[in-house]
């Protein structure tokens, strides 16, 4: 299982903000089935990494179909295939730690 940080950011608009673009984005992956997380800089996915591929693609059109100009989506992939990962996983292990020390 693949998680995927993605970033899409909306360029050449006639504001600053991207809080209506971001809104109309997680509207294309709420229809998904996969595990997300909305963050304040970036959206954290969860699942088989060609369905992320895809509706990632999905998502990256939607700015464009808003207005935008120019769109520069960022991508960061962690594929682990040695044992099964989550998000909460990732979580967990990092918080025992902090326990521990």
């Amino acid at each position: 299982m693949a998680i995927v940080e993605v970033t899409i950011t909306p360029l050449g608009t006639a504001t600053t903000s991207v809080s209506h673009y971001v809104a109309e984005v997680h509207k294309v992956l709420e229809k998904e089935n996969l595990k997300y997380q909305l963050t304040p800089m970036s959206t954290i996915i969860e699942g088989d990494l060609d369905d992320i591929l895809a509706v990632v693609r999905k998502m990256h059109e939607v700015p464009f179909e808003r207005g935008a100009l120019r769109v520069s989506t960022s991508i960061r992939i962690d594929d682990r295939r040695d044992k099964k990962a989550s998000m909460e996983q990732k979580l967990k292990s990092v918080r025992a730690k902090l326990i521990k020390e």
